[in-house]
């Protein structure tokens, strides 16, 4: 047990559940291109390795909390390393999905102390973005 402590007060937490699975996405990716991924080596060391992330997301999946559809948008997404945007058409379908996926993920990956507790809600920043457009609209009118 003491062991165990001292490793994650060495490790850097996520700050979030998105940073988490961009992580995550990359680190798969340079598997599959043949890289190995080694507890410890990296520029700063993770609470979790790759692995525990693909169970959490198994688990998720076999219980039915994520559906094939959240899973799908997750990995179009991630590959491109940027979130789905709501303003654009062709992505608001894809963004209610990447909200209700993390929405999900999120407690988990908190509860195994992959990522820090913060206040993270995505209808906030979105509220805030909204807000921000009308803003610059009123100033461009």
């Amino acid at each position: 047990m003491r062991k165990e402590q001292e490793e994650n007060r060495n490790t850097v937490p996520f700050k979030n559940a998105v940073e988490a699975w961009f992580w995550f996405i990359q680190a798969q990716a340079a598997r599959n291109d043949g890289a190995r991924y080694t507890s410890g080596l990296s520029l700063y060391p993770r609470p979790c390795e790759p692995s525990d992330f693909l169970k959490i997301l198994d688990r998720l999946y076999r219980n039915r909390i994520l559906l094939r559809d959240h899973l799908l948008v997750l990995r179009h997404y991630g590959r491109r390393q940027i979130a789905p945007d709501n303003r654009r058409v062709k992505e608001a379908i894809a963004h209610n999905l990447w909200v209700e996926a993390f929405e999900k993920i999120e407690p988990v990956l908190i509860q195994k102390k992959i990522v820090e507790k913060t206040i993270f809600n995505f209808n906030a920043i979105q509220k805030i973005n909204d807000y921000r457009e009308t803003k610059d609209y009123e100033v461009q009118r």
